[in-house]
């Protein structure tokens, strides 16, 4: 009798191919690699606001201490107020890091935060692009849209359109766009993206396509901005954050002594904002300061729908929780 393998089975062997494909570049190990091809560069930041997005942990937390000891003034922006109170008391000058509680799996509440920084006269040097979530369970919000579709990609595009239209932006702005590695198991496909019913969401794949639409989206920003601001997605590596306990646990497990620090994780970030090379019009993705390809396979290239429709296509979600 021939037993066919099952789904999970299936999805089992394809991470082991996965991960053992990626291991040697997004470990601890190609970041070790790499450094050694590193060069100095100015750190220093003072006089310059830093808004970083899922800042009350993780990478994020890391991004926004490391901007804050180079002398930034940090807008730290996330969900947890108590998280964002922990922050600020860590931090070595509290008057540079402000917290903003928001919560970005609300379209609503993500155009207020817009609102209130333009109100201010916030004007912004750095945009990080950092909140995100893998959710197993379907979750609809209370605007009747996917729970991570919202957080990690739309709330990403509404905050980023809507600050540039406001001109909150300093002329020589960079916004960098947090990716990861999931992006190269993914093709983009605009209508799987925001599944509306339990049945259509897949946790796994859903958060691997708005990684993949996220380097989509850094494409549509620069052909439409022309560098003001610059725009770049980047790749953490595989960093040993809260998030992946939770959502990975078995990767976590087995990884663990190869995975990164947040500190690790947020170099290539600080790296971007502070430097700010001129984005590539082939696109990529970066990773410990290198400038990645977007693509490992063949079929991630396998989509009808390019980096312009992709716009379109976020600016039709948010007008239906707006209107």
């Amino acid at each position: 009798m021939i037993c066919l393998p099952n789904e999970s089975m299936l999805r089992a062997l394809a991470s082991l191919y996965f991960y053992t494909r990626f291991f040697t570049r997004f470990s601890r190990v190609g970041l070790e690699r790499r450094q050694r091809e590193w060069q100095a560069y100015p750190e220093r930041l003072d006089g310059q606001t830093w808004l970083i997005t899922g800042a009350s942990g993780g990478i994020g937390a890391a991004i926004a201490n490391l901007a804050h000891a180079r002398g930034a003034r940090v807008l730290a922006a996330a969900r947890s107020q108590v998280k964002l109170a922990e922050l600020v008391r860590a931090a070595g000058d509290p008057s540079r890091m402000l917290p903003l509680t928001v919560d970005f799996s609300s379209v609503a509440d993500t155009r207020r935060l817009v609102q209130d920084l333009a109100a201010r006269g916030e004007r912004i040097d750095v945009l990080v692009n950092n909140v995100g979530v893998l959710l197993d369970r379907f979750e609809l919000t209370a605007e009747g849209l996917e729970t991570s579709f919202v957080t990690n990609l739309l709330s990403h595009y509404v905050l980023t359109e809507g600050l540039e239209s406001a001109a909150c932006f300093v002329e020589s702005a960079a916004v960098i766009n947090m990716s990861s590695g999931g992006m190269y198991g993914s093709p983009l496909r605009l209508s799987e993206m925001s599944a509306r019913t339990a049945p259509e969401h897949d946790g796994m794949a859903a958060y691997a396509m708005h990684k993949r639409a996220q380097v989509e989206l850094t494409r549509a920003w620069n052909q439409r901005w022309q560098g003001q601001p610059r725009v770049y997605a980047m790749h953490p590596g595989w960093a040993d954050t809260a998030g992946v306990q939770t959502a990975l646990p078995a990767f976590r497990a087995s990884l663990r002594r190869y995975l990164r620090s947040g500190v690790e994780s947020a170099d290539t970030a600080l790296w971007l904002g502070t430097t700010r090379p001129q984005p590539s019009a082939q696109g990529g993705i970066w990773l410990d300061r290198v400038l990645d390809p977007e693509h490992e396979f063949a079929m991630t290239r396998k989509t009808s729908a390019n980096s312009r429709q992709l716009h379109e296509f976020l600016a039709a979600q948010v007008a239906s929780v707006t209107h």
